[in-house]
């Protein structure tokens, strides 16, 4: 990538983080339901996000198409503890795409996931910090709106509507007959199923396709989204240090032929949000998290942790990596008891830990 590619991708993540004028950050809250568990804040943008990624794409063949992966995380909700305890509110939408050399979406997976940290006002954690995180699309049915909201459809049902209707279209097809300027489907189709706010992730779909590079992917390959989430590495607030709510979110965006994974895209956020002894939130919910491909040398794990290459450098070897291999090849590769890896030829290029990654592949192929 040029150099000049990469700086103007920096200032446009230094923009989105301060609030830049002409990159706002929009929120809304649609949902209705009584328990207040279900509010929608798909964050949008007005311009995609640039994935910094130093891996050359593959020969482009006929047939060929992009693939890519895309990570918008928030906490623009959150609040301070009061009367009630302080809350660190997530919100983070994943999508993956297919799309072709004249910029037409070929396949789509939109998936999102809502959480909190909870704290109260003498600076302690007071949230299960082991609990299991699903996705929307996880829940399923489970997620309850219809049940607690009156929905027409649940929404990963909305969000596979949404996603088929942007099959077909570039990205300027999909923004000009996907919703309107409230960012609700304007489509008669599509607002037949799909009733929440939909702006938001018609901007993540946008920065999936501008992330999105020829890796080996074949028109007809199977597109496949995984994604796990934790939050156990927050921490409570004390005298010498401040409190730390993190949510960290991996997606991998994976394609696949007859087993075989043909092309990956993998991508990371640490969503973090500050609090003191008094359960005042500091800082993390005045805009988008940049996320670890976002972020390339700025992560900094060569210059303060002598890495051999960044984090995104290896994510995307990784990924070269087990591209040609099946879910079988991958959970076989060597690791050691930190599941950094032991095989000779990845160890040249990939140092860091990679048991989430190879979870994740064993997940999308499940």
């Amino acid at each position: 990538m040029k150099r000049t590619s990469i700086i103007l991708a920096l200032a446009l993540v230094i923009a989105l983080l301060t609030g830049c004028a002409g990159t706002p950050v929009v929120y809304y809250s649609d949902c209705t339901c009584p328990t207040g568990a279900h509010t929608e804040t798909p964050v949008e943008t007005t311009a995609p996000v640039e994935t910094i990624n130093p891996v050359e794409s593959t020969p482009v063949a006929e047939g060929a198409v992009k693939t890519g992966v895309a990570i918008v995380a928030s906490a623009l909700e959150s609040k301070s503890a009061g009367d009630a305890d302080g809350e660190a509110k997530y919100d983070v939408s994943v999508v993956a795409v297919t799309v072709d050399d004249n910029g037409v979406i070929t396949d789509c997976i939109i998936d999102s996931i809502g959480t909190s940290v909870l704290f109260d006002v003498n600076g302690a954690i007071v949230s299960d910090l082991t609990a299991e995180i699903p996705t929307k699309n996880e829940l399923g049915d489970a997620y309850n709106m219809k049940l607690y909201g009156n929905a027409v459809a649940e929404w990963y049902e909305q969000a596979a509507a949404l996603a088929s209707f942007a099959c077909g279209k570039t990205v300027e097809e999909l923004r000009a007959g996907a919703v309107d300027e409230t960012g609700h489907a304007v489509d008669a189709d599509l607002a037949t199923t799909a009733t929440i706010y939909l702006g938001g992730y018609v901007s993540a779909i946008e920065n999936a396709v501008f992330n999105a590079q020829h890796l080996g992917a074949q028109a007809g390959d199977e597109l496949k989204l995984a994604i796990s989430s934790s939050v156990d590495g927050s921490k409570n607030a004390d005298a010498e240090n401040e409190g730390l709510c993190e949510l960290y979110t991996t997606a991998v965006a994976l394609t696949m032929k007859d087993g075989v994974i043909t092309s990956a895209q993998i991508d990371a956020v640490q969503g973090k949000v500050n609090f003191d002894v008094t359960g005042t939130i500091t800082g993390g919910t005045d805009g988008i998290f940049a996320t670890k491909n976002m972020l390339g040398e700025q992560y900094g794990m060569k210059a303060w942790g002598g890495a051999i290459a960044e984090w995104n450098e290896q994510a995307a070897s990784f990924a070269a990596y087990i591209t040609g291999k099946t879910a079988a090849d991958v959970a076989g590769i060597a690791v050691d008891e930190t599941t950094k890896p032991t095989d000779a030829d990845l160890l040249t290029s990939v140092t860091i830990k990679i048991g989430e990654f190879q979870a994740l592949i064993a997940k999308a192929c499940n």
